[in-house]
């Protein structure tokens, strides 16, 4: 069945209940059509009713990613790829669009959807504009993958000065869609690069900037990424550190200056009142990716702290506040040949699957991806580990002399000839959780600094295969989207995400 015919099968049954259409319809319909049926029945909203029903959803056949040539020594705009991920598809592994932004030196970083499952229950809602804030221009785009998902195209642009002038705010980072139709917006700084941890409004229909979130005085010390919990009335927010001191590269004195952040911030959902600033202390320091569980009645998530590579899990107490305790914790290896004596991992990215069982992040200097079993909350166990890369391969610059972890140094990462330069680092699972992508830049000031062959080469888009069943990572051999051969020379690709949703965009209420 073609899709234009697959289509006319939908708008058939878009009268229909969703449940009863879809069992009539599902052996018909070819995988394009099941995830514009989920996202656009009678009925429903964009998304899925619950994770456990993502997780049944098509399989991924395109990914959008933020593609970025600041510090590159290219003077071409960044932009948004479109990349072919179906296996039966002509075009597999490859780029087939490409989307430049208007301006240079953006720094696109992180991206999300005007609506999402968060708005399951509301049909007037769509899931057909990406989010694309820029880190470091502060612009923020809004991209239409609606009219044709295979070739984006640019809606709107909201100025920096918006930011500045409405909110106070400066370098957007995170972009969840809310119930309430609106989109919410972290920031990491103020209009001078200082460190300011507030949170950007976006209108859902406009996208003109509506105010700050959070009352007037009351950001948090440094800003990041941000998850909410509605059923326990919670949203929890990270800190990664002040704009002007990462911009161009990682300064280790700054840490110790107080330029870094080390806490999670929880605040009231409902009131937006900053409620707790939990210290993480020294082991926590650098708090990135925040995760919940995606079950939405969990009072309790991961988070991955980068600099001395461990992972907190928070938690609501008895009395209703709310807590952290470390629960992983990735050792430093003693070296030589390196900025300093020992290398943490540096956990740079975490991602939960939608059924909760497994939590997977990446080490972005040491090179490895783990896979950890959580269903035992307090105590994960570590069912999977491939190393795709990194700072201590063996035949490297950099000798591994102590590792409390008794591992040999890695060989080379070479997928279809070609060496991989740079580390494993954004992650992306499939719905089903049998599939795991990463890209290898984190961003462009840091890639440059730890991984200047990546700089020359360009940044790798990575397939693994999972065992889903009792924990395993093997590399796809046969799969490799190598951004170093783009028309306008090596870039560095960043986040990866589904036009259908995925576990770090979704969230259920």
């Amino acid at each position: 069945m073609g899709q234009t015919e697959g289509l006319d099968v939908v708008s058939a049954v878009r009268s229909s209940s969703c449940a009863a259409a879809w069992k009539r319809t599902q052996r018909d319909l070819t995988t394009f059509d099941l995830w514009y049926f989920s996202a656009s029945c009678s009925g429903c909203g964009p998304g899925y009713r619950s994770p456990l029903d993502a997780m049944k959803g098509p399989r991924e056949e395109i990914i959008y990613l933020p593609c970025i040539y600041r510090n590159t020594g290219i003077l071409k705009p960044d932009y948004l790829a479109t990349v072919d991920v179906n296996p039966k598809s002509p075009t597999y592994c490859q780029v087939i669009h490409r989307l430049p932004m208007p301006n240079l030196r953006d720094e696109l970083h992180h991206s999300g959807w005007n609506a999402c499952s968060s708005c399951f229950d509301d049909a007037s809602k769509k899931r057909n504009f990406l989010i694309l804030p820029s880190l470091v221009s502060s612009r923020i785009y809004v991209v239409d993958v609606g009219t044709n998902p295979r070739a984006p195209k640019i809606y709107k642009m909201v100025e920096p000065i918006e930011l500045y002038w409405k909110c106070g705010l400066a370098n957007p980072h995170t972009s969840h869609c809310l119930g309430s139709g609106q989109i919410m917006i972290s920031c990491m700084g103020d209009p001078s690069g200082n460190a300011k941890g507030g949170f950007v409004l976006l209108d859902g229909e406009t996208f003109e900037v509506i105010s700050n979130w959070e009352h007037q005085g009351e950001a948090a010390p440094f800003g990041y990424d941000f998850w909410y919990q509605p059923r326990h009335n919670v949203m929890i927010s990270t800190e990664w550190g002040a704009p002007k001191a990462l911009v161009n590269g990682f300064n280790p004195a700054h840490v110790q200056e107080g330029l870094y952040g080390s806490a999670l911030n929880i605040w009231d959902w409902t009131t937006h009142k900053k409620l707790q600033r939990l210290d993480l202390g020294e082991e926590g320091a650098i708090p990135l990716e925040v995760r919940f569980l995606h079950e939405p009645s969990a009072a309790e998530g991961y988070v991955g702290c980068a600099l001395n590579s461990t992972v907190f899990r928070f938690y609501k107490t008895a009395e209703g506040d709310w807590a952290a305790e470390k629960v992983i914790s990735i050792p430093s290896k003693k070296v030589e040949g390196w900025m300093l004596p020992e290398m943490p991992g540096l956990i740079t990215d975490i991602l939960i699957s939608l059924d909760d069982r497994y939590l997977y992040f990446s080490n972005w200097l040491h090179g490895d991806i783990r896979q950890y079993d959580i269903t035992d909350r307090r105590n994960p166990r570590l069912v999977g580990q491939v190393f795709l890369g990194g700072s201590i391969v063996r035949d490297g610059p950099i000798r591994v002399l102590e590792d409390p972890e008794n591992q040999e140094q890695p060989r080379p990462c070479i997928i279809k000839g070609k060496r991989i330069a740079g580390s494993p680092q954004m992650l992306q699972l499939s719905l089903d959780g049998r599939r795991l992508y990463t890209t290898t830049s984190l961003y462009s000031g840091w890639d440059k600094q730890f991984y200047p062959d990546m700089i020359r080469e360009g940044s790798v888009m990575m397939q693994i295969n999972v065992d889903t069943v009792d924990g395993g990572l093997a590399l796809n051999e046969d799969f490799l989207v190598d951004f170093g051969k783009e028309p306008d020379g090596p870039v560095l690709a960043h986040e990866l995400r589904y036009p259908g949703g995925d576990c770090t965009s979704d969230i259920w209420l």
